[in-house]
């Protein structure tokens, strides 16, 4: 529930921190105190691949899949639209995001009780964290309780308030603006908080909100001063392999192993990215891909949204009838079944541990990539009415790289070319539904979507009854 306490776990690939009680404010006491803290900050990014899954499956791109119409079955609502308070799929979201917010919070609370060398950098990646579990709750739920600096312990739900969501996005604005300020473009451990992940978060923010120039000026100070660029025509193929992770395109990527970390019952103590294992071909046995539970299978639609000759498809979709009929490989078809899964994330051969290969694979997800960035700068600048000409380039920059030929449109014409290039360059990545929302094009793309419900989802009934009514339910539900 939302008053999750503290609880410190074996989290980032970067440090091991064992299992000790912290409830006691007798802590941060030394650098190695707030180094412990800010890794069990980390730790909650891993249980995102719920919000991925969902995001993506909440949208035209997927349908739910699985075994049958019963498996998972808060999945399945949120694919037909039909999820109501009671889902306990969006009630994980809410508390594993909260969660996430109470361990920056924790360190927050007690920035000041002891000063080290690197303590702006332990406060600026904390800030970070903290903005990208809000910013996670403001796109699922819209206004939600705010706690800045401290953690909301049990009982104090009674006198909390919803939060305007303007408020909530202002507090993540304050916390990317300082972590972008304070943290440098290269790390040397790798999956650290980066300057640029701060940067092409808040751009992010900042375009959520219909912000465009201040969109437009963060998101091209890192295209014109970052580290970061597209990979090549060659490489883009190979860039959700698990030897191409953390590579220069990927500005911030949540790390995931294959140690045996959770279970059914505690998918958010998983090491690893149970999604990819989720998303795999069913009873699949061939060449170079492992078996999964076909969940989150693409539509025809999307794979028909691909232009010809677009090298993106090949690495995006797997179609898996012309696959078996190359290989030679076996399969059985789950509920839903479109013959199409996704490719980016789904189980290779030698990925999978045990004693549950489902739950430990280490694929890493890619959080932001660059052509992300330059696709929102580009939507920026043309929203914004502020440069077609740069937002074209931006946007063929994307498209050459995939091996199409340049537009060359202006004013609503390029706007939608650049919608077009969102769904096919980040098909799979869980952004799509959010995408659909925020630029108010849902309603005519997702089948049982209503206008004035859909774009948030229901405040859990169990938290709504924990603040003792105090929090009114999103419109709708």
């Amino acid at each position: 529930m939302l008053m999750a306490l503290i609880a410190w776990s074996c989290s980032d690939d970067f440090v091991d921190v064992a299992s000790q009680d912290t409830n006691s404010e007798d802590f941060f006491n030394s650098e190695k105190d707030y180094q412990d803290a800010l890794v069990a900050a980390y730790d909650y990014l891993q249980a995102t691949a719920r919000n991925v899954q969902l995001g993506e499956i909440a949208s035209d791109n997927t349908l739910c899949g699985g075994e049958s119409a019963t498996d998972v079955i808060g999945f399945q609502e949120i694919d037909d639209m039909i999820h109501t308070p009671i889902n306990a799929n969006l009630r994980e979201i809410w508390t594993w995001m909260y969660t996430g917010v109470n361990r920056a919070n924790y360190i927050m609370e007690f920035q000041d009780k002891y000063d080290f060398t690197s303590k702006t950098s332990v406060i600026a990646q904390t800030r970070f964290l903290r903005a990208y579990y809000y910013f996670e709750l403001v796109k699922w739920f819209g206004d939600v309780p705010l706690a800045i600096d401290k953690r909301i312990q049990f009982g104090e739900q009674f006198d909390i308030d919803r939060a305007p969501a303007s408020d909530v996005y202002a507090l993540i604005e304050q916390d990317l603006i300082f972590a972008a300020g304070n943290l440098p473009y290269t790390q040397s451990q790798t999956g650290r908080v980066t300057k640029g992940a701060a940067q092409a978060l808040l751009g992010k923010a900042y375009l959520y909100q219909n912000k465009f120039s201040e969109a437009a000026t963060v998101l091209e100070d890192l295209i014109n001063n970052g580290p970061h660029r597209l990979l090549s025509s060659e490489e883009a193929p190979l860039m959700f392999e698990n030897e191409y992770e953390n590579n220069i395109e990927s500005v911030f990527e949540i790390q995931y192993s294959d140690v045996d970390g959770g279970s059914y019952d505690c998918f958010q103590c998983l090491e690893g990215n149970y999604a990819v294992g989720f998303n795999g071909v069913r009873s699949y046995d061939g060449p170079l891909y492992d078996f999964g539970y076909s969940f989150n299978v693409p539509t025809q639609e999307v794979v028909d949204a691909f232009e010809e000759g677009d090298i993106r498809l090949g690495y995006s979709i797997l179609d898996i009838e012309s696959w078996a009929e190359e290989t030679g490989a076996t399969y059985a078809t789950g509920y839903e079944h479109t013959g199409y899964f996704n490719l980016k994330y789904i189980a290779r051969k030698g990925d999978l541990n045990q004693p549950d290969a489902a739950l430990t694979n280490p694929n890493n997800y890619r959080s932001i990539r660059f052509a992300d960035v330059l696709l929102m700068a580009a939507e920026a600048l043309n929203r914004g009415s502020i440069s077609d000409t740069r937002a074209a380039e931006y946007l063929n920059m994307v498209r050459t790289r995939a091996t199409l030929a340049p537009v060359s449109v202006s004013g609503s014409n390029l706007t939608n070319a650049i919608y077009k290039e969102r769904r096919v360059e980040l098909v799979g990545e869980g952004h799509r539904f959010f995408d659909l929302v925020r630029t108010g094009r849902a309603a005519q793309e997702i089948d049982g979507f209503v206008s004035g419900k859909h774009e948030l989802f229901p405040i859990p009934v169990e938290e709504i009854e924990l603040s003792g009514g105090r929090w009114n339910q999103n419109p709708g539900y």
